[in-house]
């Protein structure tokens, strides 16, 4: 079992592997909070407590959502191999991944945001209606900015479970840790790269978590 530090094409695979992934978990993470930040607001004004409730959006946007959320991500990765051709010329590669990991990500982070806006304090929505405030104003101002900090720990969960979900596109061509671990570790039984890409998935894990909890004390 060689050494990292000795074993200089190790070293460059290593990091040419985490550069991937990095690359996935942020471009998955980005597009999926930014789509998914609008079916949680219509969640929000729509539910029976919103502020313009609708039964029948409501309950067919929560179906679609639960629906995507159902799907296990490896079955996900594969029923969206036309889609991401199509959308990126290309169904494998780090690039094509980034589709189907935000895909995967935005019924997830969807339905963390619609919780954290829907436990805003009613005492304050209805003190904003008293001075006469919009729903868009009432939107901004009370539900999201009283949300921040709650979203901000769905965005670290979320983070977390795409660096799980990037090892597996790894296993289909994605590139990244996954790949590493598994086409030299598990498929050339060289156990020294499995160590050094679970140690890696850990201290990421690890370091993601610190720094939301760290955000999370400085916005609360």
């Amino acid at each position: 079992m060689g050494g990292v530090v000795s074993n200089s094409g190790m070293t460059e695979i290593i990091f040419t592997a985490m550069r991937q992934t990095v690359y996935m978990v942020f471009w998955s993470t980005v597009f999926s909070v930014i789509l998914g930040f609008f079916p949680a607001v219509i969640l929000t004004l729509t539910a029976p407590d919103g502020l313009k409730p609708n039964k029948v959006i409501y309950e067919t946007l929560s179906l679609i959502v639960n629906i995507f959320r159902s799907f296990p991500f490896i079955i996900l990765l594969v029923i969206l191999i036309p889609f991401t051709r199509l959308l990126v010329g290309k169904a494998i590669g780090t690039t094509a991944s980034v589709v189907p990991l935000t895909i995967s990500a935005i019924p997830f982070i969807a339905r963390i945001f619609e919780t954290s806006l829907r436990e805003t304090d009613h005492g304050v929505i209805e003190a904003a209606h008293s001075f006469g405030a919009s729903d868009f104003q009432i939107l901004m101002r009370v539900y999201v900015k009283e949300s921040v900090p709650r979203m901000l720990n769905g965005i670290v969960l979320l983070i977390i479970s795409l660096i799980g979900y990037s090892a597996m596109a790894g296993t289909v061509g994605g590139g990244g840790i996954g790949d590493i671990a598994i086409r030299f570790g598990y498929q050339q039984y060289k156990t020294d790269y499995l160590v050094v890409c679970s140690i890696i998935l850990i201290v990421f894990v690890q370091l993601i978590q610190m720094l939301g909890n760290w955000m999370y004390k400085k916005l609360s």
